[in-house]
């Protein structure tokens, strides 16, 4: 049966985990790949999640199923269950797992008939059961009965309770539904980004559990496929989640299992991501220390890689180190690079067509990135307009207008500076954190540097350490070539001259003008004019 997600990540539960285990190898040569089952145990503490109360869904031929599931020992008097962990500690609840199934399965329906067409709905059967993996339950009593329950002797042979399960509820229904193929695949698409969320990377692990997001369709398609698939090189511009997806995918990869190394060139993206998750098999380093990485983490290889910002480390140098790093090197080991094919390559050292045409000697499955989730249409379409870069479709909404200006001076340039951070800050209400300044320059070399000693003490100057804790309360600095792989709310950029398309390098354009996810400014400097 195929799973989404495919991997049982987030989960404490054992029972969900043993459950998972069973629902992934039934069914293998039936019906064709259409019987899915979503597991929902990442977003049950997602009140506001549609799905968040459902420990796994089955959809497919057969119809749609809750399942609830209840490890270690149960029990139920005088209408009250108990139900004690692997702890030994006991909780207890006056609606029962077969209550808390139905109601889940009625909530699902309704939505799902709010959101699809009765066509596809009639088609197919619906129902739900309940499984106690752990303990075997002999009571009887009228809210449940063999056919939706199964102990542990049922769970002995999941898979033939299973189908007695669908047999069950076909006959109870009494009417021989056999959704087509259009019907399933209208319900699959409206049900899989509901259950395939995570946590979007500017979230501070401390806030992980009250915020995530779901995966756009191209982003599924590519974690299917590094599921699937042992080597991948995956393109996109920026906005369209690399560096997301790399943390999703070390997710999944570690679930499994295995010892993950996750690589890239920048020390700011390093301490970034070390700052924003914290999981347990994954070692997040700089390619140029990952042997020292590994003897650290008490290993003589990693199980697999996976690179961000990939184009900065196509040069054979690298590859040499990543190779003798991974079990079974690059040529047959388990890996994922993720590449901007764009103009971010030689931020951080010479591209290497070389590099790249070894990588692809491997023969790995290439995946594209065209769906930008970042920016907001409008910045998206000044980016491609100017620069002549593709950073992907669609963009996240409309957003605001581009604030664009062109002085003379570099005093011009701070006075109108002064008057963004004003207008995007005080009269626009962005919180002063959310508000990035980014300049090819050091602070001192900016025109920033020439605000008001008032207005500079409400910036912080970031550097690669302050990234684990920046300040919601000041703005921030950075030079732009640090910033690579990181992003803001709002960002104002100065002291570049203004781009023309197709003469000179536009990478520091490309790469300061997509970091701000709604709100950008640019200040932009008249080369003839400008001071040294």
């Amino acid at each position: 049966m195929k799973m989404i997600p495919a991997t049982p990540h987030g989960t404490h539960s054992k029972a969900e985990k043993r459950v998972f285990d069973r629902l992934y190898a039934a069914f293998v040569n039936e019906w064709n790949d259409s019987l899915v089952a979503y597991h929902s145990l990442n977003l049950t503490r997602h009140a506001y999640k549609r799905f968040g109360e459902i420990d796994f869904l089955i959809s497919g031929i057969p119809g749609i199923f809750v399942l609830e599931v209840k490890g270690g020992r149960i029990a139920c008097r005088e209408g009250i269950w108990q139900f004690t962990n692997r702890y030994g500690e006991v909780f207890e609840s006056v609606e029962g797992p077969f209550k808390q199934a139905e109601s889940a399965l009625l909530g699902l329906m309704a939505n799902i008939r709010a959101n699809l067409t009765e066509r596809v709905v009639s088609q197919f059967t619906i129902g739900y059961g309940i499984v106690f993996p752990d303990c075997e339950w002999g009571v009887v009593g009228a809210e449940w009965n063999s056919h939706i329950l199964a102990d542990a002797r049922g769970f002995r042979d999941f898979e033939q309770w299973l189908r007695n399960l669908f047999r069950y509820w076909r006959n109870k229904d009494g009417h021989n539904r056999q959704p087509d193929e259009d019907a399933l695949k209208v319900l699959h698409k409206y049900l899989r980004p509901e259950f395939e969320a995570v946590v979007p990377l500017y979230v501070q692990s401390g806030q992980v559990e009250e915020r995530v997001i779901a995966l756009t369709e191209d982003q599924m398609a590519m974690v299917d496929v590094v599921t699937a698939n042992p080597r991948v090189l995956c393109s996109g511009g920026a906005g369209t989640g690399k560096t997301f997806l790399a943390m999703e995918v070390a997710r999944r990869f570690t679930a499994e299992g295995m010892k993950v190394a996750l690589t890239c060139r920048s020390p700011w993206l390093k301490h970034y991501l070390e700052a924003q998750f914290s999981i347990s098999g994954l070692t997040v380093t700089l390619a140029e220390s990952i042997k020292i990485a590994c003897r650290r983490a008490g290993l003589d290889r990693f199980d697999a890689l996976i690179v961000d910002e990939g184009q900065d480390l196509f040069d054979m140098e690298s590859l040499d180190s990543l190779d003798s790093s991974l079990n079974n090197g690059l040529s047959d080991g388990r890996w994922c690079f993720f590449y901007d094919a764009n103009n971010q390559a030689g931020l951080f050292g010479k591209h290497d067509e070389e590099a790249l045409d070894y990588l692809l000697s491997i023969h790995p499955v290439r995946v594209p990135l065209r769906t930008n989730c970042r920016n907001t249409r409008i910045i998206l379409e000044k980016v491609q307009i100017s620069l002549g870069a593709d950073m992907g479709v669609r963009g996240a909404g409309e957003g605001p207008k581009i604030r664009e200006h062109i002085v003379t001076t570099r005093e011009a340039s701070a006075e109108r500076l002064s008057r963004e951070i004003r207008e995007i800050v005080d009269e626009g209400g962005v919180v002063p954190g959310n508000l990035s300044i980014l300049s090819p320059f050091p602070f001192d070399e900016s025109c920033a540097s020439l605000l008001k000693e008032s207005l500079k003490r409400e910036i912080a100057i970031l550097d690669e350490f302050s990234l684990r804790n920046i300040p919601l309360n000041k703005i921030n600095f950075a030079q732009i070539s640090n910033f690579k792989g990181l992003e803001n709310e709002a960002v104002i950029v100065v002291d570049l001259e203004p781009p023309i398309k197709g003469k000179g390098s536009l990478t520091m354009h490309y790469v300061a003008m997509s970091r701000a996810r709604a709100v950008l400014s640019l200040i932009f400097i008249k080369k003839s004019h400008r001071e040294d």
